[in-house]
Formats: C-alpha cells, sequence, structure tokens
C-alpha cells in the first residue's frame, strides 16, 4: 500500500473522542468529555426539515446556501455583534468545523504559519497540519486568567505568519474575551497584516458578561481600530451548540467582501453544498421561538455553579467559566504529570470520563476539561469521586 504523506500520518489522535469512546464501552460511565447538548430539538425546527424531505427538496442548493437561510444567519450576526452584515457574504456551511476548514483553506498556502491558543480545540491544529500550514502556539496560562497576551503574540509572529485564530467563548476554558482585549488583538492583527479567523461557536452562551464579536472592531464595524483599512477578521458561527443541532451538521462564515467567488469555488471542490433539509431547519431555528437557547443557558449555568460548589468542596482550583459549558479544573496534584494516562486510569477505575488537558494542547498537562451540559446528578455525583488534594497542614 503506498504510504500516506507526512503532513496527514503526522496529524495526532484527538484526545477526546479517545477518551469519549472508551468511556461509551465502560459499562455506567458517567461521561463528562464530551459537549454534546443534552435537549430535545425544538419542535418546530425539526418539522421544518421533515417537511423539506416531505416535498422532496432534496436537491443542490447554491454552493453558498439558499437565501433565506443566508438572511438569517446575517441577520442574528448583525444583531448580536452590531455589525451591519450583508447576507452575500454569509456562506452555509456543514458545521463550525467545516467552516473553518474552508476558511483556512483560503487564506494558507505551504510553510504559512497560524498563530493558535494553546490550550485551544485541538482540531484547529489537526486543520492546519492537513493544510500544510505551521502550527505555532500561543500561550494561555493562569498567571493571566488563560487569556492571550499581546506581548506574546508579537513575540511568535514572524514573516510567514498569516492568520491569528481566536475563540471566545473558548472551548476548552470557558473564557471570555472582554471588550478591551478584544479590540487590542484587531488591532495587532492589522498592524502585522494577518487574518483574524474568529471561532465564535458559544456565543450564545456567556454568564454576566457580554460576547464580543472582533468583527465589531474591523474595518466597516461599528468601532472599528484606526489601523482597520480593509476588513481581515473571518467569522465562523454554528448551530450545534446553540440550538443542539449538532447532527445535522450546519452552520456560517461570515466574510469580507471580495471573497465571495474564491469561496465558492473552495466549497464546490470540497462539500459543493449544505443539505437542504439541514439550511430549512437552520431558518426555523435562527428566525421562531428561541425558548431552547434560553432553556440551555439557564441549564448550564446552574450545572457550573454546581460544579462548582462540588470542586470548592474539595480543594480543587478551577478557571471561573464565564462562557461555554466547560469548566477548566486543575487536577495536577494526582495525574502525576501524564493527564492523558491519568484519565484513562480514573475511568477504568471510578467510571467517570473526562476530558485530558493535553488533548488542548501542551500547556493542558495536569488539567481537565468538564463538560456542564449533562444532567446535573451525574455531573455532582461523577466529580465528587475526584481526588482532592492533599492539605496543608498549618504551620505550629
Amino acid at each position: 500500500m503506498p504510504s500516506a504523506p507526512a503532513h496527514v500520518v503526522n496529524v495526532p489522535v484527538n484526545q477526546i473522542r479517545e477518551i469519549t469512546q472508551a468511556a461509551w464501552a465502560t459499562p455506567d460511565a458517567i461521561v463528562l468529555s464530551i459537549g454534546e447538548p443534552g435537549f430535545p430539538v425544538a419542535r418546530h425546527v425539526l418539522e421544518a426539515g421533515m417537511a423539506a424531505l416531505d416535498r422532496d427538496d432534496t436537491n443542490y442548493t447554491p454552493n453558498a446556501g439558499i437565501a433565506p437561510a443566508r438572511a438569517a444567519f446575517a441577520e442574528r450576526f448583525s444583531r448580536l455583534s452590531g455589525v451591519d452584515e450583508d447576507p452575500s457574504r454569509v456562506f452555509v456551511v456543514a458545521g463550525a468545523q467545516q467552516g473553518l476548514h474552508l476558511a483556512l483553506s483560503t487564506l494558507l498556502g505551504a510553510g504559512d504559519e497560524v498563530l493558535l491558543p494553546d490550550p485551544g480545540y485541538p482540531t484547529f491544529a489537526m486543520m492546519v497540519g492537513l493544510l500544510g500550514g505551521v502550527q505555532v502556539p500561543y500561550p494561555l496560562v493562569p498567571e493571566h486568567g488563560f487569556q492571550p497576551r499581546i506581548e506574546d503574540l508579537r513575540s511568535l509572529v514572524t514573516a510567514r505568519t498569516k492568520v491569528l485564530l481566536l475563540n471566545s467563548p473558548s472551548n476548552p476554558l470557558g473564557s471570555v474575551f472582554g471588550h478591551g482585549l478584544t479590540r487590542e488583538l484587531v488591532r495587532f492583527a492589522h498592524e502585522h497584516d494577518l487574518w483574524i479567523v474568529s471561532d465564535e461557536c458559544y456565543e450564545a452562551f456567556t454568564y454576566d458578561v457580554p460576547h464580543v464579536s472582533p468583527a465589531r472592531f474591523d474595518a466597516g464595524g461599528p468601532e472599528a481600530v484606526p489601523e482597520a483599512r480593509e476588513p481581515r477578521v473571518i467569522t465562523s458561527l454554528t448551530l450545534s451548540k446553540t440550538y443542539g443541532l449538532t447532527g445535522l451538521r450546519i452552520g456560517a462564515l461570515v466574510t469580507p467582501p471580495g471573497m465571495e467567488a474564491l469561496l465558492s469555488n473552495i466549497m464546490e471542490a470540497t462539500v459543493s453544498c449544505v443539505s437542504a433539509a439541514s439550511q430549512y431547519a437552520a431558518v426555523a431555528a435562527l428566525t421562531g421561538p428561541q425558548d431552547y437557547v434560553s432553556t440551555a443557558l439557564r441549564h448550564y449555568r446552574s450545572n457550573r455553579d454546581a460544579a462548582t460548589a462540588v470542586l470548592d468542596g474539595l480543594g480543587i482550583d478551577y478557571l471561573d467559566a464565564r462562557g461555554a459549558f466547560y469548566l477548566w479544573a486543575d487536577l495536577s496534584h494526582a495525574t502525576g504529570g501524564d493527564v492523558r494516562a491519568w484519565t484513562r486510569s480514573f475511568l477504568a477505575d471510578r467510571g467517570v470520563a473526562l476530558a485530558p488537558g493535553t488533548a488542548f494542547g501542551a500547556r493542558g498537562e495536569g488539567w481537565v476539561r468538564i463538560a456542564l451540559c449533562g444532567r446535573t446528578d451525574e455531573l455532582v455525583e461523577g466529580l465528587s469521586r475526584l481526588p482532592a488534594p492533599p492539605r496543608t497542614r498549618p504551620t505550629p
């Protein structure tokens, strides 16, 4: 058999899937390792998808999607970001994953560098490697609240740097970029002639803080930085988390003007177009009742509070989640310098699956990601089985 090229062979195993598949094969395991919304999809969304199938709306759609879906995504993005977005620059994609791949496919040549968060979602690095790009992790560390620092980014820029990838609210961290930091990140990208690819998968779920889209500070945005002479922000959206449509594979890419023909051509060469039934379901989700979103937000917030109460009782440190539906917890006292192996042992011994921090980059060693989207009783029970750190004896 001919050998696969090195950039394919060297794509790392997704450790989230690794531990989750082991959990699915473990009887009665409590699975806190994967971010799968647990609420039934709203009935009006299901009926819109089924109606498309009933009328045999199963043909090709335009590469960029049906007009109602593009308009619905544009309206939501405009309302939440403050950017007046034209539907002609919205591409309907097969979920955020395909949208990010589409964006990077248009921007990267062989050897081009991408600044990626570490810790950050694992497929960011996987995609860059598959496209022949070079992954350059930028550090997110506890001392700075796991927020990016401009000075760290500046030290990593070279003549080959092409893209700054941002993710707020963050998976796995639950951190959220504030107004000032987001503005400075956009300014930095323009100063260094970089594209920004902004993954805003969890924009609907923040707690006591607003979601701030980098597009707000890009050229054409309501608070454009002085350096922004032309748009450089591409925004990735999805309905997977917002409406629980993970299996329908539906999202959108919001692009600067002038990229329409190029993106259409690349869509044709990859997936051609997204399922019509999924697109009509998306229209119903975006334009119909929003009860699902408000219910999910309350549940995730309640679960966050229940989880932190357990961790506080055990004396386990964590990052206070301000968005998404994950909690980032420090288990370095128990993991012995190999959190990946420890999560497998913890699953085997205590029946609980947690995502190892190294799934998200080298700086995740000793940490775990806890998914907050399932049943509260299972979450509390699973976390109560965690080993507490040794108590420090008071000095006599």
